[in-house]
């Protein structure tokens, strides 16, 4: 382990060991034009589609931000492909947390874009399946979310079997890059349309998307968005939950994450321009709170982005293998 640390210790050792040169820039957060964004992913989503030869894709819709975006990528893939937007096949899939409100969006999103929802309850399933693994199928522990996860990963990944299409994953940057996300359950897809995009950046995208559409056919849709944006980031695995009140902010977790790759700051670093960035909207201890949580999640859950799905990358990089490769068991290192 010592010599992983000495070898890996910093990003600049990182950087040289995969043979890449610095790269600076200034502090700031993760630079955005939304309709550059969505039109990368767009392109990406609708050039695997057609370097396969598929007609068909599987998309499970919460009602949340992610799945939002995903839905809306797959329709301008089909748009620009030409293809009939009934190969698109949404799936809203309510477990033990889901709401009146997310489930409502999801519905009223694909009534706006002339889409098909089926819903497919999950939870007598995992009813089931806690009940066989010798879970009491009350307690809200790990084991009661990631069942939920990984069950309606099962669910997509059977019913695209059924019509010979692939899967579109949902997760952004930000969860890959913390780990946010239950390892084989959302983890994974078969073609990722949000994974080289950050939270932050999702919710531009959705409002900017919601504003081209205000007035067009598809302005029913673009109310679901709206009402989309304004709903707290939850997984919904357990009543209540909101991901902020966890883990900390997406801005400075995005903050954090595009000036850690791109301009090689350190904890004291980015501690120093967030505070200058936002101190006047978080304290400095809060500030250094997500930092803790960002630099912890960011080393810790690597083996999760070491087998991630193929992706679309928008940003100058990705945090696939392709881009970037952190030891598994290397841990939390002092940078």
């Amino acid at each position: 382990m010592k010599a992983d640390v000495e070898k890996y210790g910093s990003l600049a050792t990182h950087r040289a060991f995969l043979g890449k040169p610095p790269k600076k820039g200034p502090v700031e957060p993760f630079p955005c034009k939304p309709e550059e964004v969505y039109a990368k992913q767009v392109a990406g989503l609708a050039k695997r589609l057609k370097a396969i030869g598929c007609r068909d894709v599987a998309i499970g819709l919460s009602g949340g931000l992610d799945s939002a975006l995903a839905l809306l990528v797959a329709v301008g893939a089909f748009d620009r492909l030409g293809l009939d937007v009934k190969g698109i096949h949404a799936y809203t899939m309510p477990g033990f947390g889901t709401t009146r409100r997310t489930k409502g969006n999801a519905g009223l999103l694909c009534e706006g874009l002339g889409l098909r929802l089926e819903t497919i309850s999950i939870v007598a399933s995992c009813r089931r399946h806690l009940k066989d693994i010798g879970h009491d199928g009350r307690t809200p522990d790990v084991t009661y979310e990631n069942a939920q996860a990984r069950m309606r990963t099962l669910v997509l990944m059977d019913k695209a079997n059924m019509t010979g299409g692939i899967v579109i994953g949902t997760g952004d940057l930000s969860e890959i890059a913390l780990g946010w996300c239950t390892f084989n359950g959302d983890h994974m897809a078969m073609f990722a349309v949000n994974n080289g995009v950050p939270k932050t950046i999702v919710r531009k995208v959705c409002e900017w998307w919601a504003d081209r559409n205000a007035h067009g056919p598809r302005r029913k849709a673009a109310e679901a968005i709206r009402d989309i944006v304004a709903t707290p980031v939850s997984p919904e695995l357990v009543k209540g939950q909101v991901t902020e009140n966890t883990i900390g902010p997406y801005e400075l977790h995005d903050f954090f994450l595009w000036n850690f790759i791109m301009n090689e700051m350190g904890s004291k670093a980015l501690q120093a321009a967030a505070e200058r960035y936002f101190g006047d909207r978080y304290t400095p201890g809060e500030i250094a709170r997500t930092l803790a949580v960002f630099m912890r999640r960011f080393f810790t859950q690597a083996f999760k982005r070491n087998c991630q799905c193929d992706g679309v990358k928008v940003f100058p990089f990705e945090l696939s293998l392709r881009g970037w490769w952190i030891p598994s068991d290397l841990g939390q290192i002092e940078i």
